[in-house]
């Protein structure tokens, strides 16, 4: 007891150093790779722009300019990881993790800047063309720009992916669009150079267009965990293993976590447990349930609520089943719990959990008690309308 009593007073102060050592390892892989991601599109940027200009190419100028945005964007990551590696204060006690979504998103708003800018410069270029004037020097160092670009999203995002970085994976995938993009410059330019015929515009025209769908793709995807999605369902599903595994523990229910930031979730819970538990009991079944949350799944219950369930009478017993069967078969129901009856007061309640499948949700509800209700009139019931926020 003493050393779960110590273990809990470590999760009330923050976690353990362990959990700290990962998240400061978490960060430097992320500033290395956005350190390598900006020393290779300056690279290319630099190259790009002198063929582009030497050759009057408007496509590989663009690409040079979209190289440079990779740049940005990978900055921005660093300054992102920086700023949300902060330590939680007073003004905001569950610390700056979600900086990180919030550099995800400028990143988005980069690419769709620099589509949206891309294609303006294209619509001229069909207005007034310029034919391009190719070297093999030139062609040779957008087909290395090609090679580079493809190894380069495939490792950043790669990492982004391994570490949960939206950043990077938005990079990543940013650096893959442009490896596309150089590879459709040399294919014009072998247009060109066999038929004479000049598709540089018309092609800045379409990977603008490509750019731009990538950008409002990014940009709705970080909005969305902005705003809040629904968990993981497998984090869920095992967090809910773990805690209805503990002894005395009949189900667990009403889990809701709170994202703040990449693998950052504080949450709540329900439990059912027997009505002959006293206090003490539950109390120390708690803080072990606490505990072991945490040690499986890093992730911080800050509290759990209790439903006492009946043991000791065979009537309420039976009513549970008559109510369960009654209840379940209606459509919508996706489960029933919390249920407790007391006879000296005459009162029955429980939650009832109806799918957003269903046209009304409080019409179900309203079904349900007058349903119930007609079986034990002589009862005042006590019937929550409850929510599934995993519900896929």
């Amino acid at each position: 007891m003493a050393t779960e009593e110590k273990e809990f007073q470590k999760i009330e102060e923050g976690g353990k150093e362990s959990i700290r050592k990962e998240e400061a390892s978490r960060d430097k892989i992320i500033v290395r790779t956005s350190i390598i991601g900006i020393l290779a599109n300056v690279f290319l940027a630099s190259f790009k722009a002198v063929v582009g200009l030497a050759t009057h190419s408007i496509a590989i100028v663009l690409d040079a300019v979209n190289n440079l945005s990779d740049a940005a964007s990978s900055l921005i990551t660093i300054i992102g990881t920086k700023l949300a590696g902060k330590a939680p204060d007073r003004a905001h006690p569950f610390g700056y993790g979600r900086i990180e979504y919030l550099s995800a998103m400028v990143i988005s708003v980069i690419v769709l800047y620099a589509g949206i800018t891309s294609l303006t410069e294209s619509v001229k270029k069909i207005i007034t063309p310029e034919a391009p004037e190719y070297t093999t020097v030139s062609l040779i160092i957008v087909a290395v720009g090609v090679l580079v670009k493809i190894f380069l999203g495939r490792y950043v995002k790669g990492v982004g992916e391994k570490v949960n970085s939206d950043s990077l994976v938005n990079s990543g995938e940013d650096a893959t669009l442009d490896s596309i993009i150089s590879a459709s410059t040399l294919v014009a330019a072998a247009i060109f150079l066999w038929k004479g015929i000049s598709l540089e515009a018309w092609l800045g025209a379409i990977i603008s267009l490509i750019i731009i769908k990538s950008g409002i793709e990014m940009l709705k995807d970080t909005l969305s965990k902005i705003l809040g999605e629904r968990a993981d369902v497998e984090l869920v599903r095992e967090i809910k293993k773990t805690v209805a595994g503990f002894p005395n523990v009949h189900g667990a229910y009403d889990l809701v976590l709170h994202n703040y930031g990449p693998d950052t979730f504080n949450g709540s819970v329900h439990i059912e447990v027997p009505d002959t538990l006293s206090a003490s009991d539950v109390d120390e079944l708690l803080r072990q349930i606490q505990v072991e949350v945490y040690k499986k799944h890093q992730v911080i219950l800050t509290a759990i609520g209790v439903y006492s369930v009946n043991t000791q009478n065979e009537e309420i017993k039976e009513m549970r089943e008559k109510v369960f069967e009654a209840v379940m078969e209606e459509e919508h129901v996706m489960q029933i719990h919390g249920f407790y009856v007391n006879l000296e007061k005459k009162t029955l309640r429980f939650d009832v959990v109806v799918s957003f499948d269903a046209e009304d949700r409080g019409a179900v509800y309203q079904k349900i008690v007058e349903k119930v209700q007609a079986m034990y009139p002589e009862f005042a019931l006590e019937v929550a309308l409850d929510t599934d926020f995993t519900e896929s």
